[in-house]
């Protein structure tokens, strides 16, 4: 605690570009729309924060201690919901900064949810499966105190998938003596998981790219076809990017760049996303590919393109790049992809944002499903899956465009007091305990 009449010491927070980019977002929103400054307050810092040791034995007979976060920002709504995150950057301070954007999230598409997120300072890539399954357990056994079904239910996120969350299921189901299966989401279809989860972020993304395309056309703005005549980048080609790249692209555009840790590659006549994923499969690396030029991550950014979707990690658009951006609509697929100066400059020059709390909710909506499915014992088939996503994504958006169109702000601002509203009208209801 600092000195200043009890107040939450931020030096704890604000070390990450993106904890301090969600602050200013959601003092902006609450500035405009005259939020209770006590609920204000009580939205920027997190409810609960864990950091633990995870010592494993590694496969040389070494031990080795990685630092591993959990951070509940707000469960006003409901259990807390948030990915878990293998990068060598991950900290205290990114973890709480997505915790609330997930908390936004939740709000703002309706789930019974709060936010939370989690992480481990690793780079996976450099672990063998042995070595990543006793991080994962380990990890799991450290923070299984605040997670649970009705708790705080995980997900997969940056350097996680469905292998993580089954060793993270059978880990808290072998502690607790019988199997839980609701502890996680993004889970193996053979021990629960949801038919539709592992595309419903990238799925999502597309959904709403479609919805924004179809509002700039109803009011007599330059606005993309989506046919062949619609051309698309994707930086980040990875679980959110090449899904949405290949949905994308079956729709009919043209998607004439991609990208991925090793660099990218340019065509200006279209890539061939199913080959593209064939050759990534085969090579392990997007460069080499035949019929596209190579090109960097940041030489990217410049290519005119009608939609540009950034969806790797957060901060890449920045004050030094985004001068370069030539977009008709920018689909934050990544979480917090760009930096609030580089924000204020693209809507000056009226480039349509799809903010990230709306744009790659897909994935928590699905999860949402997949805990429901897994209460119920009651599975739903793909079609239905997608068909419910399609409805909450629609839904959110036309409660996003409606808010904009009321306070006449940026569509940032119009997610964050979308999600910010519900949660204010809860937190007043049940009020502050004690």
């Amino acid at each position: 605690m600092s000195e200043t009449k009890g107040t939450l010491s931020s030096h704890l927070w604000d070390s990450s570009d993106l904890y301090r980019n969600s602050i200013m977002q959601l003092q902006e929103a609450a500035e405009t729309m005259q939020l209770d400054p006590n609920i204000a307050e009580r939205l920027k810092v997190p409810k609960r924060a864990l950091i633990v040791s995870v010592p494993i034995r590694l496969d040389d007979g070494s031990i080795k201690c990685f630092e591993g976060y959990r951070v509940q920002h707000n469960m006003t709504l409901g259990p807390g919901k948030g990915g878990i995150r293998f990068h060598p950057e991950v900290n205290l301070s990114e973890v709480a900064g997505l915790a609330m954007l997930m908390t936004f999230k939740c709000s703002l598409v309706g789930l019974p949810l709060g936010g939370a997120k989690g992480g481990i300072r690793v780079d996976p890539n450099k672990l063998s499966r042995q070595e990543a399954q006793a991080l994962t357990r380990r990890y799991t056994s450290e923070i299984n105190m605040i997670i649970g079904p009705d708790k705080d239910i995980p997900a997969p996120d940056v350097g996680t998938d469905s292998q993580h969350m089954a060793w993270m299921m059978d880990t808290y189901s072998q502690e607790k003596g019988f199997a839980i299966p609701g502890v996680v989401t993004g889970k193996p279809i053979e021990i629960g998981g949801s038919l539709g989860r592992a595309e419903s972020t990238g799925r999502g993304v597309v959904y709403t790219i479609q919805h924004a395309a179809h509002h700039l056309q109803s009011v007599g703005k330059p606005y993309p076809k989506m046919d062949h005549s619609t051309t698309v980048s994707v930086h980040g080609f990875g679980k959110v990017g090449a899904v949405a790249a290949l949905e994308i692209y079956q729709l009919g555009t043209k998607v004439v760049a991609i990208s991925d840790v090793s660099g990218g590659i340019y065509n200006k006549n279209g890539l061939n996303i199913p080959e593209v994923n064939l050759y990534l499969s085969k090579h392990r690396t997007l460069i080499g590919f035949p019929e596209a030029e190579s090109i960097s991550n940041e030489e990217l950014f410049g290519i005119p393109v009608d939609i540009l979707i950034p969806a790797a990690i957060d901060g890449v658009i920045t004050s030094q790049n985004v001068g370069h951006v030539q977009a008709t609509i920018i689909a934050e697929g990544a979480n917090g992809p760009i930096t609030n100066e580089a924000l204020k400059e693209l809507e000056g020059r009226n480039i349509f944002i799809i903010p990230d709390v709306l744009c790659n909710a897909g994935g928590v909506i699905v999860s949402y499903f997949e805990w429901v499915q897994g209460i119920q014992n009651f599975f739903w088939s793909e079609k239905e899956v997608n068909s419910k996503l399609a409805e909450v994504m629609a839904n959110a958006f036309q409660k996003v465009m409606h808010v904009q169109a009321r306070y006449q702000c940026g569509m940032k601002t119009a997610a964050f007091i979308s999600g910010v509203d519900r949660l204010n009208r809860a937190m007043l209801l049940r009020g502050l305990f004690p």
